[in-house]
């Protein structure tokens, strides 16, 4: 509106602009020294036609804006009266559905109360005992159905077989049990704690379930695992986590015969007495940080509260054999070795496993004591050292452990780096250049030997001869991901690759090194193929 007042302000001044046009027009016909072939009468005209127009023009605009502006308040009030009228229609459907409703319950309750007024019948007993059973049965229907209508989003499920179980402190069924459901340790092992707190003694049937920890050997003769002893030994330490997550949870109440008595204690301690010689007899090194037996001892001190009797800097030495494992830092907290952490840091450090002692000092926050990123480099320093020294003379075979060993480091320091948000610190596109490299330097070699093998001729029935060709087919790709290699919950924190037990050639526990024939998934994690096992 500002701009049509402005542009018809300028219209209006027009006039006198030619006004004094004119006077200026004059003035310079009066110089004898200037001819014009223009008359003034002709400007004029020109001017003046020039301001009818635009005035004229003006008009129509202000004329169709005004047409626009009463059709928006047309379309507006239509729009009030459109929604008005539906919202009446509404409130009309609203007020007939209730009224419906009404009907139909006045309906019900006359009906009902009609069959509780109906006059009973004179004569004999049995008349009047006939009338009461259909009252009765009358106002039994009418309960049942509001007790069916309440009840349908309460569905109350049977005691399980698992409660039964514990309450009856059947340790050989529960382990039996477990097995037979290894499919669904997800869901059994959240309801674990809950049955455990319904046993008379949740301590003396976990203490039941560990009679045959050790009552085999995990490697058979042919060097296949037993799948059925190990999963006997992780159903023992699951039992033994929940019963200690059932003593973490405020929540619960145990009776004072289901708490850990000494008596309790004592049977804990003997138990862990003969398991600690068998731990000594274990190849813990081998296990990389993920020893099941030393997790299930260390587990057992925990729960039933007997770190005290053992030698702590004994405990500390078994920390590195599960230093790769979920619940390492909790167990350590739960033994009270917080103190120790520095120099578990420290062992971990001298055996070549910085990653794992990089993970703890972020858990336990050493990490201005040992700081990450310098221990990393040094790691890398020291493999590719040894690439370095040794690439002169080396065997095919060996070159390509060495490879490995450099492609499996890189893997691992990259996932370190990643987990820990330290890309400002370490940046990452060198060594994941470093790793392609590395990869496809591999898959080279591997297609360069199945060409050189030899091809096989068969005959064929008319004797002539046909030549098998070795196709090479693509390689995978490799960043796939990892299957999971159990079924059983215990996950590990981190995910390093796993260390093969070659000598090493730096001094220290190489993270991996591996034969060259050996395959490793797209995390750097060696696949190791083992007899199935229960769960």
């Amino acid at each position: 509106m500002a701009d049509t007042q402005s542009v018809a302000t300028l219209i209006d001044s027009t006039t006198w602009k030619i006004q004094q046009l004119q006077q200026a027009f004059a003035e310079l016909e009066g110089h004898n020294a200037v001819s014009l072939n223009v008359k003034w009468k002709e400007l004029e005209e020109h001017f003046h036609g020039l301001e009818s127009s635009l005035k004229q023009r003006f008009n129509e605009l202000e004329n169709q804006e005004k047409e626009y502006v009463s059709k928006v308040i047309e379309t507006e009030e239509m729009l009030e009266k459109q929604e008005a009228v539906v919202v009446a229609k509404e409130l009309a459907s609203l007020e007939r559905l209730q009224e419906k409703r009404d009907a139909a319950l006045s309906e019900i309750f006359g009906k009902y109360q009609a069959s509780l007024s109906e006059p009973i019948s004179s004569g004999t007993s049995s008349g009047l005992t006939d009338a009461t059973s259909e009252e009765s049965s009358d106002v039994t229907a009418a309960k049942s159905d509001l007790e069916s209508v309440e009840s349908a989003n309460t569905d109350v499920k049977p005691q399980s077989e698992l409660m039964t179980l514990c309450e009856e402190m059947d340790a050989e069924g529960l382990h039996q049990f477990i097995s037979d459901n290894r499919k669904n340790l997800t869901v059994i092992r959240e309801e674990i704690p809950i049955a455990l707190k319904g046993a008379p003694d949740p301590f003396s049937l976990v203490l039941d379930s560990l009679k045959d920890f050790y009552s085999g050997e995990i490697l058979g003769l042919a060097g296949k695992k037993d799948g059925s002893l190990l999963g006997m030994r992780r159903t023992c330490l699951m039992l033994m986590e929940s019963l200690e997550q059932l003593l973490a949870d405020v929540t619960c109440s145990l009776s004072e015969n289901s708490m850990v008595t000494s008596k309790i204690k004592d049977r804990a301690k003997l138990i862990a007495s003969e398991w600690k010689p068998k731990l000594d007899a274990i190849d813990i090194d081998a296990s990389c940080g993920n020893s099941l037996e030393a997790h299930a001892f260390l587990q057992l001190l925990a729960t039933f509260d007997i770190a005290s009797e053992f030698d702590e800097d004994e405990i500390c030495k078994l920390i590195p054999a599960v230093s790769r494992r979920r619940q390492t830092v909790e167990l350590c907290r739960s033994l009270g070795l917080l103190q120790k952490m520095p120099g578990v840091i420290e062992t971990l450090l001298h055996t070549g496993r910085q990653i794992d002692a990089i993970n703890l000092a972020y858990a336990f926050g050493l990490t201005e004591q040992f700081a990450p990123v310098p221990l990393l480099k040094a790691y890398l320093k020291e493999v590719r050292k040894v690439s370095q020294v040794k690439a002169g003379n080396m065997s095919p075979g060996v070159q390509n452990e060495v490879n490995e060993r450099e492609l499996s480091a890189l893997k691992a320091v990259i996932k370190c780096i990643e987990e820990h948000k330290l890309e400002e610190q370490y940046h990452v596109d060198p060594l994941q250049k470093r790793v392609l490299q590395l990869e496809k330097a591999k898959a080279d070699k591997r297609r360069a030997a199945e060409a050189a093998k030899p091809q096989s001729k068969r005959a064929r029935a008319n004797g002539a001869t046909y030549t098998s060709r070795v196709t090479n087919f693509p390689e995978k790709s490799f960043y796939r991901a990892t299957p999971e290699r159990y079924s059983y919950p215990y996950d590990r924190q981190y995910v390093y690759p796993v260390e093969s037990h070659h000598p090493t050639m730096i001094g220290s526990a190489p993270y991996t090194i591996s034969p060259p024939h050996t395959t490793y998934y797209g995390n750097g994690y060696q696949v190791q193929y083992q007899a199935p096992y229960l769960h």
